[in-house]
């Protein structure tokens, strides 16, 4: 049956989701993450611009749902192995530089007038890098598993573990402010008792429901997300109605089920709802963003983005130096880390919604918000360039010893006495290690990528660990001795964007005085007249040469 009453509605959602689209599209022209887009249309279509957003509870309400399922994935993935993993430079760097950031962060916006309340929040929002955009441009990068960009993960999964501890407290500090004053009509036992019934049913679904649960719904892919969406709106539903929050039945609904097999299919699945409905949650902030009021707080926003875009870097570059790591790996880590969190918003938007800090100062973070995440943007894209203009003020705190990065490689220690030299340890390199050593050549694997190391070494060869495109790593190569230099590393993961790793190679290893056999690999033969000028003796063309001998076989085989 049409309802007329919800035309209006209808159609207000679907010109938002267009005008999101299209300066999302302007966005990408721009090279700018669709967070940005989405805010600049909430903006937009406020009511102190174009005015299109009237239903404001509906929007709301959407905008409260994506909450609820984007904690359900971050509970769906919280493993504390995985900092285990990461080792201690990801424990003490993510813990520390969220530390100094609220600690400074604090004082600075104190100085700066406000209560201490609003400036620990303001602080703690700052504090939080963007897990979303930062994978995201590493991995276009290609350089997500360089050491700088798994430091730089580690610290983020170490900062989305504290901002969820963050709004339990914010939760709480709420919930039992508002049953006081009778907002939720929540006593602190039925909170208390709340809770305990939450953590037992979770312990109960978790121990013999969810696992033969999930194996049967899995049958139906779309019962799947369907059966998910359900979970995590029914904790959140039932965590408000006993003054828990939504956001902590949503984080309880996903760890309900962080231990199943089905927990990644899970998280594919409901990423683009996730998507979508955060599209709202990021409408809502500009929409709620106070035009008149922003003039006042423009300074205070360009003195705060100065500090999250160049104060947590220098954080993160002073604690990994500390422990050991070199200033172009600290700086490379802390550049990517120059931006505010989703997380951050959220965690403001929560403090707001419960009255302990004000409006205005939720403003002044989403204003921040969009200066850091359009700023780190061009760099990160941009790392390394920046990086060779600041080298010289970095030179100073170099180590003279022997690095962290140095010392954590291998057991197996480069030293002179190799013949050949593998850069890139992938299938295509360990083929290659693998022949030439049947063949009697003493070889030395070089690579950033643990795993490939220890696959590497599971062969009974030495290995080193470093970036093949850093031409100041290459310059610490042993290459005195070594008849030639083998670069098996992917066209394109060079160090900046699409660019190729090859020239600085070949450049760096002439600069050393090498003078040997220099074989790069390409994707395409064209490339090699390029390559041969700049010094490379033999150019690998592994999906031509394969190609090749493919056709040979098979033309033996039909003979």
């Amino acid at each position: 049956m049409h309802d007329a009453s919800l035309a209006p509605v209808f159609l207000e959602i679907a010109l938002l989701v267009l005008m999101a689209a299209g300066l999302g599209l302007v966005g990408l022209a721009l090279r700018q993450p669709l967070v940005v887009a989405f805010i600049a249309a909430g903006i937009l279509a406020g009511p102190e611009a174009l005015g299109l957003v009237q239903s404001e509870a509906f929007i709301a309400l959407l905008s409260q749902i994506s909450i609820a399922v984007l904690l359900f994935l971050v509970g769906l993935k919280l493993d504390v192995g995985l900092i285990r993993s990461l080792g201690a430079v990801a424990v003490v760097a993510g813990l520390g530089q969220v530390a100094l950031s609220t600690g400074l962060g604090a004082v600075l916006a104190r100085l700066m007038g406000f209560d201490w309340t609003t400036a620990i929040y303001v602080a703690l929002a700052l504090a939080f890098s963007s897990t979303i955009i930062v994978v995201k441009l590493l991995s276009d990068k290609r350089e997500i598993d360089a050491l700088h960009g798994r430091i730089a993960l580690g610290i983020l999964i170490v900062q989305d573990i504290v901002v969820v501890a963050a709004m339990v407290v914010v939760a709480a500090s709420g919930a039992g402010g508002a049953g006081a004053e009778g907002g939720h009509g929540a006593s602190p036992l039925v909170m208390a008792a709340g809770a305990l019934g939450m953590i037992g049913v979770v312990w109960v679904f978790v121990r013999w429901l969810a696992a033969p649960l999930l194996a049967r719904i899995a049958r139906a892919p779309e019962l799947v997300v369907i059966f998910a969406v359900g979970w995590a709106a029914g904790f959140a539903a039932i965590a408000d109605m006993v003054g828990l929050g939504q956001e902590l039945g949503g984080l309880a609904a996903g760890v309900s089920l962080a231990s199943t097999p089905f927990r990644d299919a899970i998280g594919a699945r409901l990423a683009p709802l996730r998507d979508f409905l955060l599209l709202f949650f990021f409408l809502s902030l500009g929409a709620g963003l106070d035009l008149n009021g922003l003039g006042a707080q423009v300074g205070p926003a360009l003195i705060l983005s100065a500090f999250v875009l160049l104060g947590k870097p220098l954080i993160v570059l002073g604690l990994t130096h500390a422990m050991g790591y070199r200033t172009r790996t600290g700086f490379l880590a802390g550049v990517t880390l120059g931006q505010i969190s989703e997380f951050g918003l959220i965690f403001m938007a929560m403090g707001a919604g419960m009255g302990l800090v004000g409006a205005e100062a939720a403003s002044l973070v989403t204003l921040i918000a969009l200066i850091t995440i359009a700023v780190s943007v061009y760099g990160i894209g941009y790392a390394h360039r920046l990086h060779a203009w600041v080298e010289p003020l970095l030179k100073p705190l170099e180590r003279r010893r022997e690095t962290r990065e140095g010392a954590e490689d291998s057991p197996d220690r480069p030293g002179a006495g190799y013949d050949i030299l593998v850069l890139g340890l992938g299938r295509y390199g360990c083929r290659i290690g693998e022949g030439l050593k049947a063949r009697g050549y003493r070889l030395l694997g070089v690579d950033f990528d643990p795993e490939a190391l220890r696959n590497w070494q599971s062969k009974g060869l030495d290995a080193h660990f470093g970036d093949a495109t850093d031409p100041e790593f290459v310059a610490h190569l042993p290459l005195r001795g070594v008849r030639a230099v083998i670069s098996a590393v992917p066209p394109g993961r060079g160090g900046l964007s699409e660019a190729s790793s090859h020239p600085a190679l070949l450049h760096a290893l002439r600069a050393a005085g090498y003078e040997g056999e220099i074989a790069v690999t390409v994707h395409q033969r064209s490339e090699a007249d390029a390559l041969r000028v700049l010094g490379a003796t033999l150019v690998l063309s592994p999906f031509e040469d394969a190609a090749e001998r493919a056709a040979e076989k098979i033309a033996e085989g039909c003979r």
